[in-house]
């Protein structure tokens, strides 16, 4: 570990003697300064771990330099010296960001567990530090897979837009991964250091989207027991991602618009206006575009929202993508399941190329976790996958068909059991809902 430095303040000469002696016994570095001014000097030219302050000193006091340094590093530790007869000012101290205050005279028992107690903060706030870093790098890494003509041309696009504030709309089939392009433009983008929100609109009804997003106060309606920061709060400097943007109602439209013309809004039940800073990313697997042009959604939103669009292609379009997807979810399922990393046949990945994959890579996922599960040998077999034969395989003259199809069948396995189907084919009970309606499918049909 590193050698921990201190710099006390303090205009008493006795007091930055038996400190700096007790420190250094203890095996700090440490050095010292004799007023705030020259402490702030100091600071410009050496950075210190632990800043240890009188408050009461001559010319600027003990406070006032707390907030400079806080200006400068938010994250500083500062620690307060005062008499017993200045507690409640030490006290204020800590609402400014202080990370603890000692009265004199001092303990120095107690002096050196408060000490070693900010010293553990220091290290928690570096290892939270490289943690970021490293989600930041596994961002990188894994959100995207293909080498694909398609693919590329997706990267490319994610690459251009990242560095911009501009909001972006994410189309795309259900399963084709447009999350993951959103995580994408986030961890590429200057904001990946602060939150990316998401939403999954689509799973929430009116009221619970408008709480979700905007947050509510103590007591706003029956069961607002606390007051609740909403979605857009949360994402202030950071990004907020709109899952299924098409499913909001027209109320929610108008006040979505506003939010992001002004990018301030109130909590249900209050009076405050509330500013954040957000970059505001959707999705959604709808023609926005012909539902303007029916008046389902607004066409000032819809302007307002697209000003870059991204087009993530369905798995059937990227074929030459489904060996480098399948090694992936091998290699990640086999890791989960503490178990030797399998291989697939020749013959068991041909099918898969030659599947359409209705629910794109979310069904080729499910499948090869499937595979691992009910495989026994090293090699995932033909036999392991729920594919039917090629040639029995039924023929659709539409994509539309294939969906249907394959909604009807895991519908019949799982007895209409909603929750059941929804949770197999990886989508919420709504879209569900909205593909029965769609394809006018019946129970016992």
């Amino acid at each position: 570990m590193k050698k921990i430095s201190i710099l006390i303040v303090d205009d008493e000469n006795s007091v930055r003697d038996s400190l700096y002696n007790w420190f250094i016994e203890d095996g700090y570095h440490v050095a010292c300064a004799e007023d705030a001014k020259v402490a702030l000097s100091v600071l410009e030219t050496e950075s210190f771990d632990i800043v240890l302050t009188d408050i009461k000193m001559p010319g600027m006091d003990g406070l006032e330099m707390l907030k400079r340094i806080k200006a400068i590093k938010k994250d500083a530790v500062v620690i307060m010296m005062t008499a017993f007869a200045t507690v409640d000012t030490a006290v204020q101290a800590l609402k400014d960001g202080a990370f603890d205050y000692v009265t004199k005279p001092f303990d120095p028992d107690d002096l050196s567990h408060l000490i070693r107690n900010a010293s553990k903060q220091i290290s928690l706030i570096e290892e939270n530090q490289i943690l970021k870093e490293k989600v930041v790098s596994l961002e990188n890494i894994e959100d995207l897979i293909g080498k694909s003509e398609a693919m590329h041309k997706v990267l490319h696009e994610i690459e251009s837009v990242a560095q911009s504030n501009a909001s972006v709309i994410i189309t795309g089939e259900s399963g084709t991964g447009k999350e993951l392009v959103a995580r994408a433009i986030h961890a590429n983008s200057p904001r990946k250091y602060f939150p990316l929100v998401s939403v999954h609109c689509g799973a929430l009804s009116e009221s619970l989207l408008e709480s979700e997003l905007f947050g509510h106060e103590k007591g706003a309606f029956t069961g607002a027991i606390y007051t609740r920061k909403g979605r857009f709060e949360m994402a202030d400097s950071g990004t907020i991602f709109l899952d299924e943007i098409a499913t909001i109602s027209s109320k929610m439209q108008v006040e979505l618009l506003r939010v992001l013309e002004s990018k301030s809004f109130v909590r249900v039940g209050g009076n405050k206006e509330i500013k954040s800073d957000f970059r505001v990313i959707c999705a959604t697997n709808r023609d926005l575009k012909t539902m303007v042009g029916n008046g389902a959604f607004r066409e000032d939103l819809y302007y307002r929202l697209n000003v870059v669009n991204i087009n993530v292609p369905p798995l059937r379009e990227r074929i030459e993508d489904i060996p480098l997807l399948t090694e992936y979810f091998i290699k990640k399922y086999c890791t989960t399941m503490n178990r030797p990393v399998m291989t697939i046949e020749t013959a068991a990945l041909k099918r898969l190329e030659e599947f359409s994959f209705p629910g794109n890579i979310r069904e080729l996922e499910n499948m090869i976790e499937r595979a691992i599960v009910v495989g026994n040998g090293k090699k995932i077999t033909l036999k392991d996958l729920p594919i039917g034969k090629t040639e029995s395989t039924p023929s659709f003259e539409s994509l539309g068909d294939i969906e249907k199809n394959h909604v009807e069948q895991i519908l019949n396995k799982y007895n209409w059991n909603i929750s059941a189907t929804a949770k197999a084919l990886k989508v919420d009970r709504v879209t569900l809902y909205n593909k029965i309606k769609k394809y006018n499918l019946k129970q016992g049909k």
